[in-house]
């Protein structure tokens, strides 16, 4: 008999759309990043914030998915209004931005990108909620664990490599090989000028802020008993010469430091992203 791999959502995509919510309902105003979508698509147990990742250990580890959410979709803004046209999400597990943000959603056209039972899981949830999948939003399934071209599927779809694109690929590249990130890199570079790339990376522990590596050493654990182990980490000089080296004319770093000071400067509650544990970089062609 076949092996049919079961409906559910991947435990790290809950996890954030939990963060997410968790910052709406629980910090204080003025709010990063406002999502309670990815809450309903979960639809967790009624005592879900007392969950040990919901505790307040975890708190700059909520506040650096916050910044890189916030900083990729004001990127998109930013470059929807000078001429990109598509937008493609790499892992996007429970991402909502089609549903939070229609306006700007409908003005392109969006692929998500995900293995295929997570993304069936989402698709029905969608339906289920009353949202359905709106026509500027493309689900993709993509078996990345039997070697399939994710860039070749989003073409099926109706992806069109000569338009300027924003692909983000965030909480994904410290699963992957060197040369599976090389490879990605290497196919977003050739796309058409004016696309841009962001994508978050791991600094290698040692560099981590002390008073946070607990945290990421428990993150690792738990990556590796789920048989997703954290298997890459980059310097940013690193990050940057593998950009260069695969053909982006313009490569950037945006240090957590940078994202802490542009969205949680003057907070009272001492929300922020740690120092040196994941950063990204922003690649145009």
């Amino acid at each position: 008999m076949a092996d049919v791999s079961p409906l559910v959502p991947e435990n790290t995509a809950v996890r954030v759309a939990l963060w997410r919510a968790l910052h709406v309902l629980s910090d204080p105003a003025p709010h990063v990043f406002e999502d309670k979508v990815g809450l309903a698509l979960a639809a967790p147990d009624a005592d879900w914030q007392k969950r040990p990742d919901m505790s307040p250990f975890t708190r700059p580890f909520r506040a650096s998915i916050l910044a890189r959410a916030r900083f990729v979709e004001d990127l998109l803004e930013e470059r929807a209004a000078r001429g990109v046209a598509q937008y493609v999400i790499l892992g996007a597990g429970l991402d909502t931005f089609a549903q939070r943000r229609p306006e700007l959603a409908s003005r392109l056209r969006v692929f998500e990108v995900d293995q295929p039972a997570p993304q069936a899981w989402k698709r029905q949830r969608l339906v289920d909620l009353g949202f359905g999948v709106p026509s500027f939003l493309r689900l993709v399934p993509v078996d990345f664990e039997r070697g399939e071209a994710w860039m070749e599927r989003v073409a099926a779809a109706g992806f069109d490599a000569k338009q300027p694109t924003l692909v983000a690929s965030t909480g994904v590249s410290m699963y992957l090989t060197r040369d599976a990130i090389m490879a990605t890199l290497r196919q977003v570079a050739a796309l058409a000028p004016g696309s841009t790339l962001v994508m978050s990376f791991m600094l290698p522990i040692e560099l981590s802020d002390p008073e946070v590596r607990p945290g990421i050493e428990a993150a690792m654990r738990g990556a590796r008993a789920a048989g997703t182990p954290f298997i890459s980490f980059f310097t940013p000089e690193e990050m940057l010469a593998l950009a260069r080296e695969a053909g982006f004319r313009d490569v950037k770093h945006v240090s957590a430091a940078a994202l802490a000071e542009r969205y949680f400067a003057g907070r009272a509650d001492g929300l922020r992203p740690p120092n040196n544990s994941e950063e990204l970089l922003v690649a145009m062609t």
